[in-house]
């Protein structure tokens, strides 16, 4: 693999909103303990097309939701005879999904199971990003959140296992109890997700809320009892009547608005919980009453990105089926095409999920 550092790899990189090049930069070296893979297939995360948000950090090589083959190991990891407790249970040839970030596992957040807060988790990341040929993998992150996927898992199953710990966080900080109704604000493929998994997760009534007709009809197909059109209905009436009044014990929300938070509050029931999904765009207000919340006992929560425990039960569900690339992978795209699957996710109409996969 030496021999291959001398070449160059194709990255996908955003200069600026709308603006993607597909570039040539060397393959990178990696350090003693680091890792190098092939990269199979990524995903396009509905953060990557959120202009404010994405656009603050570029230039950069899109993508974070990568699954790939291990090419080459770091020199210290290939000369051990066997593993040392403090090493990595990885062989040139596995194939694994790596989180581009990784926690410390031992400073007060990571004690406390709030990983994202980990400053470590902060500052690490792939190298140079997911839509990449090849990508070098800190040794921090190859020891806390590289997991090997299973021989009869797919790459483009692999990819989803980020986006499916972010739904597996949500509902564990949800604190959904059997029997509950949810309603999940926005059907795009996160929203899918959380249909996907409400049942298993102890939901008894599900409701979905789109304005797209092909959301709303996937989210029926994925298991929801309704799917609420708010083009076209009242989303307080329409759950009012679906709840026989009692409203949703659980609310999703997914799109990035302080309006649709909003709405979501306005129909969760006494004593329940509004999950924020995802941020508001910057400078928008949250408008509280904070009597309102306290003498109905609301919960609201906010649910960021996964820790390790998240990525590792998300692999366990895709394994086990209930989530697959099969149901929710609806585009596929080579590399050069990152552009058209980046503008098909930013459209949010008929799509769910668009993945490059790499030859």
């Amino acid at each position: 693999m030496r021999k291959a550092q001398l070449k160059q790899m194709k990255v996908a990189r955003l200069c600026r909103f709308g603006d993607i090049r597909i570039e040539n930069i060397p393959i990178p070296e990696i350090g003693p303990r680091d890792a190098l893979i092939k990269t199979r297939a990524c995903g396009i995360c509905s953060g990557d097309v959120m202009p404010w948000y994405i656009e603050k950090k570029a230039p950069l090589v899109l993508g974070h939701e990568p699954a790939g083959e291990i090419v080459e190991l770091g020199k210290e990891l290939l000369s051990a005879p066997c593993f040392p407790p403090d090493s990595v249970p990885f062989s040139v040839g596995d194939r694994v999904f790596v989180h581009h970030h990784a926690p410390c596992m031992e400073c007060r957040y990571c004690r406390r199971g709030t990983h994202v807060q980990c400053e470590t988790w902060r500052s690490t990341s792939i190298i140079p990003g997911g839509i990449s040929e090849y990508i070098l993998i800190p040794e921090i992150n190859l020891r806390n959140d590289t997991l090997t996927l299973p021989e009869e898992m797919s790459y483009e199953d692999g990819t989803l296992i980020e986006p499916t710990a972010c739904v597996v966080k949500s509902f564990t900080r949800s604190a959904i109890k059997k029997g509950d109704t949810l309603l999940v604000i926005g059907l795009g493929v996160m929203g899918q997700i959380h249909i996907l998994l409400a049942r298993k997760s102890g939901a008894g009534k599900v409701i979905g809320a789109d304005r797209v007709p092909f959301r709303l009809n996937k989210a029926l197909q994925f298991g929801a009892d309704h799917a609420i059109d708010v083009s076209k209905d009242d989303l307080f009436e329409s759950v009012r009547v679906l709840t026989d009044g009692d409203m949703a014990d659980v609310v999703i929300v997914g799109p990035n608005s302080a309006a649709a938070m909003q709405q979501g509050m306005g129909v969760v029931s006494r004593g329940g919980t509004v999950v924020l999904f995802t941020p508001a765009k910057p400078g928008e207000r949250l408008r509280i009453d904070p009597n309102s919340l306290y003498f109905r006992d609301i919960s609201l929560v906010t649910s960021y990105s996964c820790g390790p425990e998240d990525t590792r039960e998300a692999l366990a569900l895709i394994r086990g089926g209930w989530i697959s690339a099969e149901r929710l992978v609806t585009h596929t795209f080579p590399i050069e095409k990152t552009a058209e699957a980046f503008t098909l996710t930013s459209q949010a109409g008929d799509s769910l999920k668009s993945i490059v996969v790499f030859s």
